[in-house]
């Protein structure tokens, strides 16, 4: 396959469809030096994206939290997205819409006086953790830890705050494993590299309180999942010694949709029945 920015087809920038290879930004892009940079990661399934509006609404408060006055409104930005996928000729596919401060009269922290700029871009991408969904995934323990909320603005789904989740994921493949478990600040259990964790214990279902990380749209529609079906969930502070009494474990994200876990860590767990029914319903939820 060829490199992401040698490629046939059209991204969406600043208000219009450009050929894939042109769309470029100049090396002195704010964004590429300060961090200033907001985005979404999205799926279409059969042609329609999963929460596409959800996905918009926090786009712009992320922008928001990051003192970006975005350039488009929700329906402007959905309009943009269906256009985009539209043209990409895919029904599945993953999208990424993105936000950020450009190239201006600004290059130092400050750049109000920089344009804030916007693209949207569509391809094919499979399962995030290729065979794991049906053998569950292996995790390291990620040596970094999320931030206090007092820091930075942990709820933004911002590019900075990835850094970490780069450094810590390369590490945990070198390793053999797929990803990397986040503690907080606090010590305890928070979240993975790119997606938020749940643990089965006698038929309860006990996750992070998402009081310092991204509180996912697929945790979201996961936790009323399981809610529906009469399921207890526990959205609390998880200390790690407690992993080692949980039976199932499970991923959440928009990339990873609803991955088992096998093993974090010194910690395993069987891919059990809730594990694969609530990732089989995930499935069918996504393309009804």
């Amino acid at each position: 396959m060829s490199g992401y920015d040698d490629r046939d087809g059209v991204i969406w920038m600043d208000g219009e469809l450009v050929d894939w290879r042109e769309a470029k930004v100049h090396v002195l892009t704010h964004a590429m030096h300060y961090a200033s940079s907001v985005f979404e990661g999205e799926r279409a399934y059969n042609g329609k994206i999963f929460k596409s509006r959800e996905h918009s609404e926090r786009l712009i408060a992320s922008a928001e939290a990051l003192d970006m006055p975005m350039p488009y409104s929700v329906d402007q930005i959905e309009a943009a997205k269906e256009e985009t996928l539209k043209a990409s000729g895919l029904t599945d596919a993953y999208v990424r819409a993105v936000v950020w401060r450009g190239s201006g009269e600004d290059m130092g922290v400050a750049s109000a006086k920089n344009p804030v700029r916007m693209a949207i871009a569509v391809w094919g991408w499979g399962a995030y953790y290729g065979d794991a969904k049906m053998q569950g995934a292996k995790l390291d323990i990620a040596e970094w830890k999320r931030p206090s909320p007092e820091t930075i603005p942990v709820h933004a789904k911002a590019a900075g705050l990835y850094m970490i989740c780069t450094i810590s994921k390369h590490k945990a493949e070198a390793k053999g494993c797929s990803d990397a478990l986040f503690m907080d600040w606090r010590g305890y259990v928070a979240e993975a590299t790119g997606a938020n964790v749940f643990f089965v214990k006698d038929g309860e279902v006990h996750t992070p309180l998402a009081d310092c990380f991204l509180n996912g749209i697929t945790r979201q529609t996961v936790i009323g999942m399981l809610k529906d079906k009469g399921i207890t969930v526990h959205e609390r502070r998880i200390k790690p010694e407690e992993m080692a009494d949980f039976e199932q474990c499970w991923l959440t994200g928009t990339a990873a949709e609803v991955t088992p876990v096998g093993q974090i860590g010194d910690y395993t767990f069987e891919v059990g029945a809730l594990t694969r029914e609530i990732a089989e319903d995930y499935e069918k939820l996504v393309r009804a």
